[in-house]
């Protein structure tokens, strides 16, 4: 089920009217709800795959007690490897098996061997990499003796497929989500209209953003010649595109959960206004980013050991965080130039501005202008390989645009386009200094030019709606 179609649309207020108005005096009722909404929610997508949701909720649920449990610390280390190696090996099956094979085929026929490995012919399981790492995350909080288990399964399955989240984020924390499973929940209507108001930004990111974006990104990428200015035309629509498409599903997500008096993570904290790389890690994918940090990036050393420790353990998780996002090496090279990027501020003894830029000013200075926009030029070059079909699909669309035609005019622009989406630019930027850019604007305004915003926001999204897009992260 999508969060941009009429099944969710459908969905929604009656899984909210069940929720307030009739299991709002028993929390146990509430929890179970949530529960059997969020496994039909799955579902709908293919219900032969939550086999699979069910199973990982049950093994990290049973191997944490038995961990809390052991008497002895080789059985706690037993319970927890089983649990690591049985996650990993069910994502390392779907998603990564037949890129392994494939590698392995194309190494030995560079040597002349012929090979005629088994393949898989199955679909990934959408979340898999989500959910998988809520039980992660669950199960080596326990083994470090962070956290107790949890020992009521309906809080903790609800923890692990809580439906806003479920399939593309964001990754939460048993330490962050399960108290407020467990706590109950009473409306609040101002909650409820924050709420309203970021599913709202969040569905013009995805339909009028992204959608109209991808149009544009798709034609650029596909194939035929392409002059070099449409294919730097193609590459910027795409990044636009991906964070309209993942953002806005973060925004949709956290909105939903709102509704149900429940905050998820932040996901995103306006990226592209960032004024190097690093600092555009710490807006981007927030979840994903802390949590290669504190199971990856510390448990390796962090920055204990010096800089050069510091270097290879950047190094390490951005090549493992582009495998994350996919099995193909455009992935892991796309997360190789991340790390590269990241070298001026690992060597800099300057430390970084927690804030967003130009704070308290409506303008930024032309040094931080600059700064933006070589960090956004170097956002753009890294999703050309994201985006890219192969690495040279990638290597090819770099030389395109590094040819002449690159100063001809590009093909095929939709004018109404670029002006959405320098609109969305502004309204992005006059509300970044909150946690999504319409949780202040227009909040204070006579009710009749608050109400007239929302609804031109929402004329704009059914006139506007681009042709039906897939969310992107969903094949992460």
């Amino acid at each position: 089920m999508l969060f941009n179609s009429i099944a969710f649309a459908i969905f929604l207020p009656i899984v909210f009217a069940l929720y307030w108005f009739v299991a709002h005096k028993n929390l146990k009722f509430q929890n179970l709800l949530l529960l059997a909404a969020s496994y039909y929610f799955y579902a709908c997508w293919d219900y032969r795959f939550l086999f699979l949701l069910i199973f990982s909720t049950l093994l990290d649920y049973g191997t944490g007690l038995q961990m809390h449990q052991a008497k002895s610390e080789q059985m706690k280390k037993f319970w927890f490897w089983l649990s690591i190696s049985v996650n990993l090996g069910f994502l390392g099956v779907f998603k990564y098996y037949n890129f392994f094979v494939q590698s392995a085929a194309d190494a030995l026929s560079a040597f002349g061997v012929q090979s005629n490995f088994w393949t898989l012919n199955v679909i990934l399981p959408v979340g898999i990499s989500f959910y998988t790492f809520h039980g992660l995350s669950y199960v080596i909080d326990i083994y470090k003796d962070r956290i107790k288990p949890e020992k009521n399964f309906i809080d903790y399955a609800v923890f692990v497929s809580f439906f806003p989240l479920l399939v593309a984020g964001p990754i939460e924390r048993a330490t962050h989500l399960l108290p407020q499973i467990q706590t109950k929940r009473i409306f609040n209507s101002a909650h409820a209209a924050d709420g309203l108001r970021q599913i709202l930004w969040g569905l013009f990111k995805k339909l009028v953003i992204a959608d109209n974006c991808a149009e544009y990104a798709n034609m650029a990428f596909g194939p035929g010649e392409h002059s070099g200015s449409t294919r730097i035309l193609g590459v910027v629509f795409f990044t636009f595109q991906i964070y309209g498409d993942f953002s806005g599903y973060s925004d949709i997500a956290l909105g939903t959960a709102r509704l149900f008096g429940i905050d998820l993570l932040r996901n995103f904290a306006f990226p592209f206004f960032s004024r190097d790389v690093s600092e555009y890690w710490r807006r981007w994918h927030i979840s994903l980013s802390s949590w290669f940090k504190d199971y990856l990036y510390i448990p390796l050393g962090g920055s204990r050991g010096g800089t050069w420790m510091k270097i290879r353990n950047t190094f390490i998780i951005f090549l493992v965080s582009g495998f994350w996002h996919g099995a193909a090496w455009t992935y892991v090279f796309w997360g190789f130039l991340n790390a590269l990027f990241m070298l001026p501020s690992l060597l800099s003894t300057k430390k970084p501005d927690p804030d967003i830029v130009a704070k308290g000013r409506i303008f930024a200075t032309p040094k931080e202008m600059g700064q933006i926009l070589l960090t956004f030029a170097l956002t753009v070059f890294m999703f050309i390989f994201f985006r890219a079909t192969d690495m040279h699909h990638a290597f090819e669309y770099v030389g395109e645009i590094l040819s002449a035609s690159t100063f001809t005019k590009p093909f095929g622009i939709r004018n109404e386009v670029v002006w959405l989406l320098l609109a969305f630019i502004f309204i992005e930027w006059m509300g970044r200094e909150d946690h999504y850019a319409l949780e202040k604007i227009g909040v204070k305004w006579p009710k009749p030019l608050r109400l007239g915003f929302y609804y031109l926001i929402m004329a704009v999204i059914f006139m506007y709606a681009g042709s039906s897009q897939e969310f992107i992260y969903f094949q992460f």
